[in-house]
Order: structure tokens, then sequence, then C-alpha cells
């Protein structure tokens, strides 16, 4: 317990891709996901993370990602090809900003990541009727 899960690995990117910097795959037509992505984009002072919708299908093909687990949840990918996907995520992108990381251990104690995929999972199978009043499907 309290060990980071085996993330999966995305296959070698092309030279047209930029190996250095995190890439964070989302739904850009979800209202939630965009209000987090807005979050992250002001936490992201330094600008190491790349943000791109799975809608961009050129874009995203490069990750060889199946669109329908793209469809299902966020997805973070290190420069060394890791992927995090959902909740699992969370952790790696507190990592990345400065004030920040010291959230992230959060995650090691027992029960938080699991109870944190859970919650996910429940708002991302509603995130489309969740939230009234904000852009998105």
């Amino acid at each position: 317990m309290g060990a980071w899960p085996t993330p999966q690995r995305a296959p070698p990117m092309p030279l047209a891709a930029n190996p250095t910097d995190p890439t964070l795959i989302y739904d850009g037509e979800c209202g939630i996901c965009q209000q987090a992505v807005a979050r992250l984009r002001r936490w992201d002072r330094e600008h190491v993370l790349r943000f791109l919708p799975f809608q961009d299908a050129v874009a995203v093909t490069r990750f060889g990602i199946a669109l329908p687990a793209l469809a299902a949840a966020m997805h973070l990918v290190l420069p060394d090809g890791r992927v995090y996907p959902g909740a699992d995520a969370i952790p790696e992108l507190l990592r990345l900003f400065p004030g920040k990381r010291w959230l992230a251990p959060l995650f090691w104690i027992p029960g938080v990541l699991p109870l944190a995929r859970r919650i996910y999972a429940r708002i991302a199978i509603r995130r489309h009727c969740l939230v009234r009043g904000i852009p998105g499907r």
C-alpha cells in the first residue's frame, strides 16, 4: 500500500512532438474540464505543461491512446512515455507545479488514491450534466 501504481506507457512519439513537455489530454467540450484546465494554467507559471483537447484528432493520434479512453478521462503523458489516466494524473500534475508539490505525497496515504479514483469516475461519468451555465456540451 502507498506505492504509486505502475502507469502504462505511450508508444514513442514522433520527432515532431516535443519529448520534453508533459502533456495533459482532456475533453475540450466539457465545462468542468475547461474549468480544471483554466486552474492548471494559472498554477503553471513556468509553462511546463502542454494542454491538448482530445478532439484534436491529428495531435492526439501520436500518443497512441484509444479514443474511448480519452473520452472517459483526462490523461497525463510524461516525456518518458508514462501515461497517468484520471485521478492517477492528479499527484503527477501537482508535482509539476512548485507551489503545489507538497500536496502530491498526500496521495501516498492509504486509501486516498482509491477514493480519488472513485470520486473522479463518478464526476467523469456525469460531467456533462453536473454543471449548468458552464460552456461545454
